[in-house]
Formats: structure tokens, sequence, C-alpha cells
């Protein structure tokens, strides 16, 4: 036998270093058998919580109108950030009491909330001129986002709903949220806050006059719902934002328990348009979103009552504030209105006798 054909024995210590070498491949495949399973079961536990979201599935990007003319860099611009339409239900009846526009920076992760007021006289479809609140519960969520599209040259896809009422247990396990209220909205508050008490179950207690209050869910519900003070229903739309912000600040500054009993408590109510995943890559990033400045649409506006809608919010005029709307949530300084809107914006001239100019 030759010498090459020979294995020399291995010495003690090379037979321990190869021990240990087995050992810790060993160990490295359990470790990495143990982050695959503990990843698979973040997965599995955040689509159980994901299922409790009702899923539209009653319409197709392919159904949602956007409108033609809208320029290559007015597009591009607006696919930097990820715009999401928000109702807020009054479940007795389906209305959309509350309309934001969420705008997400996709590099900042900057959030912009907009209200829409929800008397804005608008085309809620087919050339019919209304209040824009008709648009949902007379064609649900599509109607709703291609009243949006329309009316203002976005490019919304999706939207999420929630029943209005769920503040009252978010805000609840959240701890309270902080409030400063003046005299009158202290008064004011009272009234919904019997009947949101009789509709959750949920007991309260009227708040003494003006000053700063770590609110509970069915005050913070009252106090977003006052309409008839000083700005009628663009302030009710301003205190929405200031309870929606509250709120937000408060969550991320939360533990994964409170979390946990939010998206348990909540998700239920939940209806929206996104896919399990949608919802999963959006989640992911949620303690990297910050709040950002809040407004309300129209910029420009005044009111009127017309004899068959009632009373309006007209904008003054569609067209200068839909310039302002894209400045606001985009920062574009070059969009130019499509013919659309220009039409919209004539016929809500026509209709209530407002121009630009004539608003506050």
């Amino acid at each position: 036998m030759s010498k090459e054909g020979t294995k020399k024995p291995l010495t003690k210590a090379q037979k321990a270093a190869l021990r240990k070498k087995k050992k810790n491949k060993k160990i490295a495949m359990l470790v990495a058998e143990v982050l695959v399973l503990l990843i698979l079961a973040v997965i599995l536990f955040v689509v159980i919580k994901f299922s409790k979201i009702e899923k539209d599935n009653s319409f197709t990007p392919a159904d949602i109108e956007i409108n033609e003319g809208i320029s290559q860099e007015s597009k591009e611009i607006m696919e930097k950030s990820t715009t999401i339409a928000l109702f807020g239900l009054d479940a007795a009846n389906s209305n959309s009491d509350v309309i934001m526009l969420a705008t997400i920076n996709n590099e900042s992760k900057e959030v912009k909330l907009c209200s829409v007021y929800r008397d804005t006289y608008l085309d809620v479809g087919g050339g019919e001129f209304r209040k824009c609140n008709y648009a949902y519960p007379h064609g649900g969520a599509e109607k709703a986002i291609n009243m949006l599209n329309t009316n203002l040259d976005l490019n919304i896809t999706d939207y999420v709903a929630v029943d209005f009422n769920a503040v009252v247990s978010c805000v609840d396990l959240l701890g309270g949220v902080e409030v400063e209220i003046t005299d009158e909205e202290a008064i004011l508050m009272q009234g919904y806050m019997d009947e949101i008490s009789k509709i959750t179950k949920k007991k309260s207690q009227y708040l003494p006059g003006a000053g700063r209050y770590n609110m509970d869910g069915v005050q913070a519900c009252a106090y977003a719902r006052i309409r008839y003070t000083a700005g009628d229903d663009y302030k009710r739309a301003e205190r929405q934002r200031i309870v929606i912000a509250a709120m937000v600040e408060k969550a991320q500054r939360s533990n994964l328990k409170t979390i946990n009993s939010l998206i348990n408590e909540v998700f239920g109510d939940i209806k929206t348009s996104y896919s399990s995943a949608d919802l999963l890559a959006l989640a992911s990033q949620v303690f990297s979103y910050r709040l950002g400045e809040t407004s309300g649409f129209p910029f420009e506006k005044n009111s009127k009552t017309l004899a068959s809608k009632g009373s309006i919010v007209a904008p003054c005029d569609l067209e200068s504030n839909v310039i302002q709307l894209h400045s606001f949530l985009y920062g574009d300084e070059t969009y130019v209105p499509t013919e659309t809107v220009k039409a919209n914006s004539a016929k809500i001239i026509n209709d209530t006798g407002f121009r630009q100019g004539d608003g506050y």
C-alpha cells in the first residue's frame, strides 16, 4: 500500500475540534429552525388578526375612475406617496360622517390628513351634484372613491372604513387621550355623550367646563361629533382630526399588549379593500410613520341652501381648491387641473353663484 492511500490518525485535539465543529453546526441549524418557526408564528398571528377585518372584494382597480389629462409629472409626484380614503361610518345608516384623505410619503413616512367636509357640493357620479357624503351610502366605497378621484384629480385605489363608534373602545384601551376644550364644547358634548353611552353601553362623566382633559372613549367620540358651534362642520372635522392625531400619538407610545388589545377590539369594525398582504406591508412600517400637517377641504369655501340639496358647502372655486390640495398633500407646485375638474368647477359656480374670492 502506498503512503498516499494511508490516512494519519487524528490527534485528540483534532478529534475534539471536529466534535466541537459538528456540535456548533447542529446548534446553528437548531437556531435557524427556531427563527424560521418564530417568523412563521408571527406571520400566522398577524394573518389571524387581519382575518378579523372585513375584506371588500366588490370592485377591482379596473372599476376605479382616474381622470385623463393629469400630467406625467404630477402622476410621478403622486406615485411617491400612498393615498388612502378613510371613511368613518354611522352604523345606524351607513352614512359617511367622516371622509378623510390620508397621504403617506413613501420616503419620509410623513402622514398628512385632510378632511373632506361631508356637505361639500361635488359630482357624486354621472353628473349628479350633491353633498359628497351621498356617495358612500348610495354606491359603497367604489362610488365614494370615484367621487374623490374625479373631483380632486386623485389616484386613490384603496380605502379603509370604520364604524366611528369604535373610537370609543379604542380610546379606552389607550388609557384616554388628552384634548383641550371650551365651556361651550363641554356643554354640547353632553347630548352626544348620552347618545353614545346608550349605543355602546359605556358610562362616562360630563366634563365641568373649559380645560385640558384626559378624555375617555365616550367623551372623545362626543367631542369629535360636536357640530353646532362657530365653524359648524368645519370645526367638527377639525375636532375629528385632533382626536385621531391624539390616538395615533398615544398608540405609537403603547406596548405590544395594548396594541394587541386594540387589534382584537377594533379590527372587527373595519372594512377595507386592502388584502392581508397589503395590510401587513403597511403595518410593518407603522412605528416609522410621523403625523404631519392636517387640514380640511375645501380650503376656501362658502355655504348655501339649495332648494333640492339642502345646506351645502361650496368650494370657491373647485379648480383653485384642488390646486391647493395637490400642493398640501404632495408639495406639487406644477399641478394643472384636468378638464374634468374645470368642468365640475364651472358647474358648481353656476349652481351656487360662488366664485374664487367669495369664500372664507
